[in-house]
């Protein structure tokens, strides 16, 4: 194995794991050596090690292998950087915030780490498509971009995957930088936090760290859930949004669910998060899906590709690829690149054949979280009613119903959903689908319930 093995690995971890991840996670990783099957790699500290180890190192070693390296396991130790990287860190220490314009990418460079993550000049105001479920979320967004006094601080952005969070997030930061190009502008992942944090707490530099994060104009934390259960972490979050708060400047926070329903977050954290604008992004209905496809098949001919496609297949893609944006787009470029292989336009038999194994995944696409946040929603009920202990009907009915719909719609086991709900004993769940098996043949009600709630989650 050779640094050009490495090399190649990273590259193909990049794409798979995304940028946030592989700039906090894989980026300081230093390959050493590799001597009877074991590959070991610098890191710079015992923490980065460890998370690696747990989350990474099987996709690190799949990806050694499958570049022909005859690599049985890989250790991690921590050791010294390497002058370069020492370099680059001192580098990076003292740069100020500012526009990379060659790259088209904003960087804010920041005094305790290295730079934030670059903002991606696709995801714009412009290229933002607006519908019903995400209509809210966009005027909001649109407004704390505009800059002066807002009514709400912080803007709390959440929903599922691949509803357009981090396309609005990116947005915000462009905008703003637009109108106001001096604005300090730092947009990094909630993992990106904690690890800038303990860096600074290994570098014994915690006053440079308070410094740079309390310096900033517009503060962006994309994916806030990650630092539940990190106390150190969620105490110097904590303090961080307040300083802001009090002088004025501007927080937008993105998570996967809201702030009342994230295990782990510290209750003053989710009180502080909920002081400003909570706003859900809903999943995309038909209509907005038919639209995003017309917007990015409009940008691709704009762009100067040739590609024909027949009436009729991106209404198809729109009804049968419902999981979210990320996946239809996907889907989308798949067919471009079909085209411009095999020279020929697509039909609907061709995009069918072609799109077979992402149409067949989104089939089965529907997650028990997914139906606990509908069922909590449809029912105005919080998260911990659906998970703790009470029984009275107005709980336990709607209990029995996302019961229901986690055996019916998914793949999950009956012990793995009463786990899910609670820790509750795999017989719960069987009376559960059974009560509401015979509920929906006698209560009207229930029938409409499962209607809409099965309408809701399958897009």
């Amino acid at each position: 194995m050779t640094e050009d093995t490495w090399g190649s690995v990273q590259n193909d971890l990049l794409k798979t794991i995304g940028q946030n991840n592989y700039v906090t996670w894989i980026e300081p990783i230093r390959f050493a050596t590799c001597e009877a099957g074991v590959a070991k790699f610098e890191v710079p500290s015992n923490f980065v090690g460890n998370w690696v180890e747990r989350n990474y190192s099987d996709d690190i070693l799949r990806h050694l292998v499958s570049a022909g390296a005859n690599v049985k396991r890989i250790e991690f130790d921590v050791a010294q950087l390497r002058a370069d990287a020492r370099a680059r860190a001192a580098a990076a220490d003292n740069a100020p915030l500012h526009t990379d314009d060659d790259a088209g990418t904003l960087h804010a460079m920041p005094a305790s780490s290295t730079q934030s993550s670059p903002l991606d000049p696709r995801l714009t105001f412009d290229n933002f498509v607006v519908g019903k479920p995400n209509e809210l979320a966009h005027a909001s967004a649109r407004r704390v971009a505009e800059g002066g006094p807002v009514s709400f601080n912080p803007l709390f952005l959440y929903g599922g995957v691949g509803l357009g969070k981090t396309h609005l997030m990116h947005a915000i930061a462009w905008e703003a930088r637009r109108r106001n190009p001096e604005l300090k502008v730092l947009y990094l992942s909630a993992e990106q936090f904690m690890y800038r944090f303990v860096r600074a707490l290994r570098e014994k530099n915690t006053m440079g760290f308070k410094e740079m994060f309390r310096s900033v104009d517009l503060l962006m934390v994309d994916d806030v859930q990650f630092i539940a259960g990190k106390d150190s972490t969620q105490d110097e979050f904590f303090h961080t949004f307040n300083a802001l708060v009090d002088q004025k400047k501007q927080i937008i926070i993105s998570a996967d669910r809201a702030p009342g329903e994230i295990d782990g977050l510290e209750d003053r954290i989710k009180s502080r998060l909920s002081w400003g604008l909570v706003v859900d992004l809903h999943p995309t209905d038909y209509e907005l899906r038919l639209g995003i496809l017309q917007q990015r098949l409009q940008d691709h001919l704009a762009s100067g590709e040739e590609v024909i496609i027949d009436d009729g297949v991106l209404e198809f893609l729109a009804q049968r690829i419902s999981s979210n944006v990320r996946v239809l787009e996907g889907a989308l470029n798949r067919l471009f690149a079909f085209s411009s292989l095999a020279g020929d336009h697509i039909t609907v038999d061709v995009a069918h054949e072609a799109l077979s194994d992402m149409i067949r995944a989104n089939d089965r696409r529907i997650t028990v979280d997914e139906i606990m946040q509908a069922v909590v929603k449809h029912y105005n009920l919080r998260m911990a009613d659906l998970l703790g202990p009470r029984r009275t009907r107005t709980i336990a009915r709607p209990r029995q119903v996302a019961m229901f719909l986690a055996k019916t719609l998914t793949t999950r086991s009956l012990p793995e959903i009463g786990r899910r709900f609670g820790g509750r004993d795999h017989t719960t769940v069987i009376h559960a689908v059974k009560k509401v098996e015979a509920l929906r043949e006698e209560d009207p009600q229930i029938a409409e319930d499962l209607k809409i709630l099965k309408r809701t989650l399958e897009g």
